[in-house]
């Protein structure tokens, strides 16, 4: 897995880059202090990665970002918390506060191959669901076993979420990103801050106003696809 490395300190730059050649899943081909040869690199080289910094002198890992007609998986580097929640505007697989310790690397490594292994079990994570399985959802007095394949999207509602599956929806007191944790990225797809999808759903695909895309699923509903998402969404379905 291609991987490039966006820091403007050289020090911390050069202990990530150190901490990741260790790690045989990942091949650092590049790294870049500023922001304007971070993009020169990832137009280029066109990582599968990248562990991008978001404050950085004259545009921010964000503004990088916006510019690529591609989106790499990400894992956000920054010494600042309040940047997490417009982080997932793009296709995020983590987001590492600095000082940035080997075991938490590892962790976010982790989760770019689905091999979470002990180190996510450290954290208390699960497996990722098989497609097929079912799911138990107790909401209320209500009792539903769903299968994964049934659910058609996924809607945050703060600390909780509402899964819709058929005709019917239920509540989950869990946020929207532990759900996407557990879910199979093969088949559901991150389409904004708010909504998850399942690919299987999709009956059409409409270019929006926004520079995104309008889903329709199974059911009528229709789901915007954020700009920046609308790139990975496109590789996703192409050949």
């Amino acid at each position: 897995m291609k991987a490039i490395v966006v820091e403007d300190s050289r020090l911390a730059r050069e202990g990530l880059v150190r901490m990741l050649q260790a790690m045989p899943v990942l091949e650092v081909v590049a790294q870049a202090g500023d922001p304007a040869t971070a993009l020169a690199l990832m137009q280029a080289l066109r990582p599968d990665v990248v562990f991008m910094d978001i404050h950085m002198p004259g545009a921010s890992g964000f503004d990088v970002l916006e510019q690529l007609d591609y989106m790499p998986r990400v894992i956000f580097t920054t010494a600042y918390s309040e940047h997490a929640i417009r982080s997932f505007d793009f296709h995020t697989v983590d987001y590492l506060l600095k000082p940035i310790s080997a075991e938490r690397l590892a962790v976010a490594v982790a989760k770019l191959t689905g091999d979470q292994g002990e180190a996510a079990q450290g954290e208390g994570a699960k497996p990722e669901l098989d497609y097929n399985s079912k799911i138990f959802i107790k909401d209320g007095e209500r009792c539903h076993l769903v299968s994964l394949d049934a659910i058609r999207y996924i809607e945050s509602c703060k600390n909780y979420v509402q899964v819709f599956f058929g005709e019917q929806r239920a509540y989950v007191k869990k946020p929207l990103n532990s759900i996407e944790a557990r879910l199979p990225q093969k088949f559901f797809f991150r389409a904004n801050r708010q909504h998850i999808i399942n690919l299987q759903a999709i009956v059409r695909i409409d270019e929006s106003i926004s520079q995104g895309y309008d889903v329709t699923l199974t059911g009528g509903k229709v789901l915007e696809i954020s700009r920046r998402n609308a790139a990975a969404l496109k590789e996703r379905l192409s050949f």
